[in-house]
């Protein structure tokens, strides 16, 4: 590991912490309230790099830790390599020298001492280098208020939903997905059938008309978002709050993840390469079958498409989280929040009480209007 391996994005004036601000869309140091382009730092950094290396905590560079061999097996025993993957991280922070410990999909973090961001620049490197990242457009502030008002519309949630200490532990995190480009080209043939009826004087005439059907075409389909972790407990809810526009997507710079918790991927394209394909097939499929109109009935349709191109980014996308845990219970519900566009998706708690004193009230009120309907009756 190089010794620059953790990071801490610096302030060109005054040497403070500098976090990505989403609605600046600028890097800010909250020391010296300086703001920066992605240019400006990265031009900054380059110049200044050695001094940069020379200021990290050099221990750093031996501090990882991986668990490759979880069944403590001797050296010369035989070893099971799927398990080899790195579990765990040991890191030092390269402000305070403080020890982080981190999970091996963690790619960017707070330091829980002085709660520096901190890039683990290591695990965003070689092959899992991002192609792209789409930067937060909705801050913290933002992302409070608007999950507040979702929560708000919501009848029967628990008061202690409400607790601003419990939507203050909303956290911006950035997920590693694929983004998937096809091209297909296919033909398609079906018979149909046209019914026409008529009336001429007392005689009732039926025409059938059969025809044979051809379609053939190209067709073009742009970012398909496939999930590259397994953990990742956001996964449907994901769906629910897309789409994003992933035309604001920019070239990857670690400087976009300053101030964000970051997860990188532990799914390789390869293991989902024949589902994505069977899925842009059904696409196109679809597609030419629609155009497939005005006829009384269509039977044997047959399709074949074939993929002339696929392309795939690996990209890292902007979600805030906040998880809520039932009181005296086990049970915890998720929530994910678009960090481009502010949807939020999630199955909120019911809280019982409220939801049987509305029903209660309900039955008095029906109640007592049939009482009042049977009097007026009599």
């Amino acid at each position: 590991m190089s010794e620059s391996s953790v990071f801490t994005h610096k302030c060109p004036n005054c040497g403070g912490p500098l976090l990505f601000d989403p609605k600046l869309q600028k890097f800010h140091c909250e020391y010296c309230g300086s703001s920066f382009t992605e240019q400006e730092v990265s031009t900054f950094e380059e110049q200044n790099k050695a001094t940069f290396t020379d200021d990290t905590f050099t221990d750093s560079s031996v501090s990882s830790m991986e668990v490759s061999n979880p069944s403590n097996l001797s050296a010369d025993q035989p070893q099971d390599t799927s398990h080899s993957l790195e579990e765990v991280g040991l890191f030092l922070c390269p402000s305070c020298g403080a020890e982080l410990v981190t999970e091996a999909t963690t790619a960017s973090t707070w330091c829980y001492y002085c709660h520096n961001p901190v890039v683990l620049t290591e695990r965003l490197s070689g092959k899992f280098l991002p192609e792209k990242v789409l930067p937060f457009q909705i801050e913290h502030k933002e992302a409070e208020e608007r999950f507040l008002e979702w929560v708000g519309k919501k009848k029967f949630v628990p008061k202690a939903f409400f607790d601003k200490k419990q939507i203050q532990k909303l956290t911006g995190v950035y997920f590693p997905y694929w983004a998937v480009d096809a091209k297909l080209t296919g033909d398609l043939t079906a018979q149909a059938t046209n019914l026409r009826v008529w009336i001429v004087g007392d005689t009732e005439y039926t025409e059938h008309s059969q025809y044979a059907i051809r379609r053939a075409g190209s067709t073009a389909f742009k970012d398909l978002v496939k999930n590259a972790l397994q953990k990742n407990l956001t996964d449907k809810m994901v769906g629910a709050v897309q789409p994003f526009d992933m035309s604001a997507a920019v070239p990857f710079k670690n400087q976009y993840l300053s101030g964000f918790m970051t997860e990188k991927r532990d799914i390789e394209f390869q293991e989902m390469k024949n589902e994505v394909e069977k899925e842009f097939r059904q696409y196109a499929d679809g597609l030419m079958t629609a155009t497939i109109t005005g006829y009384s009935s269509v039977s044997g349709v047959q399709s074949r498409q074939q993929l002339t191109t696929l392309d795939e980014d690996y990209v890292l996308l902007p979600l805030w989280l906040v998880t809520y845990r039932e009181p005296g219970k086990d049970k915890f519900y998720y929530y994910a929040m678009n960090g481009q566009t502010g949807k939020v998706a999630g199955v909120l708690p019911i809280d019982k009480t409220k939801l049987w004193l509305w029903a209660l009230g309900l039955f008095i009120i029906i109640l007592i209007l049939g009482i009042l309907v049977g009097y007026l009756v009599s």
